[in-house]
């Protein structure tokens, strides 16, 4: 598998958040649109594997194909930039600002939506011939997903957005230990195994996906879910893009570096003292 030690993938976490921070809008933007796009036909994928075999757990068990396909092929989530990116202004890294941070941010939001939508037209055309009949059974799951994911937390009031806000920090807790995981190889196979098993996890279990809301909302819209796009802005995608924010960043980014990169005093050890030696006789 060809392990790289934690302070080597904490090293590389850094240097790849930086490396994200000074790159151009324009391959910010193709390498978001392309991971928002990718993830979305994961999402569907997984949605129809679990209403064709009955088995959600099939479904969670096949969706890190698409995560483990942008990381490999260099495209950018905003789950993960929002834990790399900081890293490198937290180790001084030259040029490195809060600014440069938000703008690496906010390209990686609008790439991510702007892929993410575009499958998401592309499959509800695809599960409605062009819009001329109802949707399928796949088309109408992914409609109650949107109202279950926004009404159903509104149902709920304040407990629903803290269950919202908490399944938010959960999964990005998952999704960006998957991409650190994927640094703590130099082979393929070690990556994607690594990747694989966290986010397994996130999707199975339920938590929040800022970009997968991406498709799944927009989608359940087009396909008469029972929701407004106010209910999706408020009861899910803005309170999740919070969640998943404060999930990376403090469970895996601020984790890592405090305890690799900047490893704590070490405590002195005990003076040991020899033992006597016996009289001779």
């Amino acid at each position: 598998m060809s392990y790289l030690s934690p302070p080597e993938f904490v090293t590389k976490m850094i240097d790849a958040g930086e490396a994200k921070v000074f790159m151009s809008n324009r391959d910010t933007l193709i390498r978001a649109f392309m991971a928002g796009a990718i993830l979305a036909l994961s999402a569907a994928f997984a949605v129809t594997i679990t209403v064709e075999t009955g088995q959600p757990l099939v479904g969670a068990l096949l969706f890190p194909v698409g995560f483990c396909m942008l990381y490999l092929l260099g495209f950018d989530l905003l789950t993960g930039v929002f834990t790399l990116t900081p890293l490198a202004l937290l180790d001084r890294r030259t040029g490195v600002t809060p600014r440069s941070i938000l703008r690496n941010w906010g390209l990686v939001f609008v790439g991510n939506l702007a892929g993410a939508v575009l499958v998401a037209l592309m499959m509800a055309v695809i599960l409605t011939y062009g819009f001329s009949m109802e949707p399928n059974e796949v088309g109408q799951r992914l409609g109650t997903i949107g109202e279950g994911r926004t009404v159903g937390y509104a149902d709920h009031g304040a407990a629903g957005m803290l269950t919202l806000f908490i399944r938010g920090v959960l999964c990005n807790w998952m999704v960006s230990t998957g991409v650190v995981a994927a640094l703590m190889s130099t082979s393929v196979s070690g990556k994607v195994i690594a990747m694989w098993m966290p986010i397994l996890l996130f999707f199975y279990m339920g938590f929040e996906h800022s970009v997968v809301n991406m498709f799944l909302f927009p989608s359940g819209l087009m396909l008469g879910g029972n929701f407004s796009l106010m209910d999706y802005l408020v009861w899910n995608e803005i309170p999740t893009v919070v969640g998943n924010l404060v999930g990376g960043l403090t469970f895996v980014g601020l984790t890592l570096y405090a305890t690799h990169a900047r490893t704590g005093a070490g405590r002195a050890r005990p003076a040991t003292t020899r033992p006597a030696e016996a009289p001779a006789e």
